[in-house]
């Protein structure tokens, strides 16, 4: 065969197979592959995003907490600019003429035709102002959007305040874009997806210059905004609002609790501020002014600090006890203002001897209470030390202490219960027994609880061995009930007759001087409360008042916890300031003045320090 014919085939042949790769190619991109259709539409659409409103937060009682304000941002296309009166329009917006330029030249650099963010979260007088000059300005618009108002200036830790998303909140949920506003802490972020509502988009279309010309198909594919859902809380207002007026002038929290629901009441962090500071334009300086300030207001006690339980903690010991069948009733053991074994003392403040059970929680015995875990470590039940205490810090945590309790507040810390391995790793397998850790007893040594988890403790005594998971949502808009986790019981690991002698001691505490109450500063008139006090070592600063409650005694409606720093005993100012809230929250008004006004005149914001 011809070698030139068979040539001239091969040639012909690359020829076809090329046009017909491109045919295919353009077959390809003009029928079926749509990105280059998409593209050339979005080169003549402006796609403008329609913020929603954040849903509402309301008290249990339906007082709004939290709602929205209209707000601005300002947008520019660099590509519509012409020259304008600067001073004028720095005067309305009250900026300098040096950001006017360097945020147009860094717009220029983003994009001359694209729209961008000039000045976020004008306000609407300021807005009132600009619109009736915005035709002296070509190139600006402006894009409405909402921000949080806080009418009630209270509960800033609590319900928590939003932010503009950074790359890691994009990263996460591909929702949010750049300029996006995020729950960053509180109710806002535990319930951020419900809250936030979904963003619309409108559609216009526009010339080569990137200016509006109307429009697109008359807004046919056009999205609206959906507004967020309002959330009712389980806060009682009007108890937040006295509580945050009481512990004015002391740095430590208080944290209020429905026993039979888990629903929190109140939850307090002192010293607090006013949530309205870290909202619009101003919040930058504003954080950055709180998180310098040495009281530290942003940080939330209530969730997040870790305090030896102090006394109050021998309401679990003498719980346990009688569990394991070590004592009962009507054990006694002798205090001589203290306990003694070999070089192991630990001393206690001066009252009647011996006392039994219900008189040990009553007086706050540490004798007492040495004596009772000197023998829950050495049970003859169990082969040696360290298993009687895995057995006892088992039976802890049943508790809800050393752990999350899983409640809706994104902040909330576990605290910490030491273990066996803690104790092997310092002094060795073996080698350390009850005088080694025998302030476990009362309290204090590695024992770390968060005032929430005392509060919850209240509750399960309350509740004579349960708890319900504390939230602070009680209805969603829209939804039939709460997430179901808030409504199941917790049972702690002790028998439901074992509370009634620790009840008893507790109700004695508070209501019976004559006897040694240590907690008689919380008693109120016409309501039984039954309360511990607690006095927590701080080496070298003043011990922490302490204080756990719960009232009335038969079927009780709020259980409390109370901690103030360096605040020294805890009937110097926790007890009767728990009193004071117990009474609020029970009868809405007060009796007892005296207290009330020795409360509000206190400032120990800088004691200890």
């Amino acid at each position: 065969m011809n070698p030139y014919a068979t040539r001239k085939y091969i040639i012909g042949a690359i020829i076809v197979i090329v046009f017909l790769l491109f045919f295919i190619r353009l077959f390809y991109i003009q029928i079926i592959d749509n990105s280059y259709k998409y593209s050339a539409e979005n080169n003549s659409h402006r796609y403008v995003t329609q913020y929603p409103a954040r849903g509402l937060i309301l008290d249990r009682k339906g007082k709004v907490l939290v709602c929205n304000q209209a707000a601005y941002d300002l947008m520019t296309n660099p590509s519509e600019l012409k020259a304008f009166d600067t001073a004028e329009f720095c005067g309305i917006l009250h900026i300098t003429k040096e950001q006017v330029s360097e945020t147009i030249k860094k717009i220029k650099q983003y994009s001359k035709y694209k729209s961008s963010l000039f000045l976020s979260q004008i306000s609407g007088e300021t807005y009132a102002i600009l619109q009736e000059k915005l035709y002296k300005y070509p190139g600006f618009f402006v894009q409405a959007r909402t921000l949080r108002k806080y009418d009630n200036h209270m509960a800033p830790h609590l319900l928590g305040y939003i932010g503009e998303v950074d790359s890691n909140n994009i990263k996460k949920d591909p929702y949010y874009q750049i300029g996006d506003y995020i729950g960053i802490n509180g109710i806002e972020k535990s319930y951020e997806k419900e809250l936030r509502g979904k963003k619309g988009v409108s559609i216009f279309l526009v010339d080569v210059h990137n200016r509006i010309k109307g429009s697109f198909k008359n807004g046919e594919y056009d999205t609206a905004a959906i507004v967020g859902k309002n959330l009712i809380t389980s806060i009682d207002a009007e108890l937040q609002a006295y509580g945050e007026k009481l512990m004015k002038g002391f740095r430590g929290s208080v944290v209020a609790i429905e026993p039979s629901t888990g629903e929190v009441l109140a939850l307090i962090s002192s010293p607090a501020y006013d949530p309205e500071l870290l909202v619009g334009r101003e919040r930058s300086s504003n954080y950055a002014s709180l998180m310098t300030d040495p009281l530290k207001p942003l940080f939330n006690r209530a969730l997040m600090a870790k305090y030896p339980p102090g006394s109050t903690f021998k309401l679990i010991q003498a719980l346990i006890a009688q569990q394991e069948d070590l004592i009962n009733t009507f054990t006694t053991f002798p205090c001589y203002q203290g306990f003694t074994l070999g070089s192991t003392h630990a001393a206690c403040h001066l009252h009647r001897s011996p006392l039994n059970l219900p008189q040990s929680i009553q007086n706050s015995c540490n004798a007492y209470y040495c004596n009772v875990f000197k023998k829950i470590l050495e049970n003859p039940k169990y082969s040696n030390t360290e298993a009687a205490f895995q057995s006892w810090r088992k039976m802890v945590m049943t508790f809800g202490l050393g752990q999350k309790l899983k409640s809706d507040f994104p902040e909330e810390l576990q605290g910490y219960v030491p273990t066996s391995e803690f104790y092997n790793k310092i002094y060795g397998r073996n080698h350390w027994k009850f005088q080694t850790i025998y302030s476990l007893a009362f309290g204090q040594g590695e024992l770390g609880v968060t005032p929430l988890q005392m509060a919850n403790l209240a509750c399960i005594i309350a509740n004579k061995g349960y708890y319900c998971t504390p939230h602070i949502v009680k209805q969603i808009e829209g939804e039939p009930r709460i997430d179901s986790i808030y409504l199941i019981k917790h049972y702690s690991s002790i028998k439901l007759e074992y509370f009634e002698e620790v009840i008893y001691g507790m109700d004695m505490a508070v209501n019976d001087a004559a006897g040694g109450g240590t907690a008689t500063t919380a008693r109120l008139d016409s309501i039984v409360v039954c309360g511990k006090t607690g006095t927590a070592q701080n080496p070298p600063r003043p011990d922490h008042s302490i204080f756990m409650a719960f009232a009335p005694k038969e079927n009780p409606k709020i259980a409390i916890s109370v901690y103030i720093e360096n605040g020294g005993f805890g009937a110097n100012w926790a007890a009767p300031l728990a009193g004071l809230m117990i009474e609020k929250y029970l009868k809405g008004t007060i009796k007892n003045k005296w207290s009330e006004e020795r409360i509000l005149n206190a400032n120990m914001l800088n004691a200890g320090q």
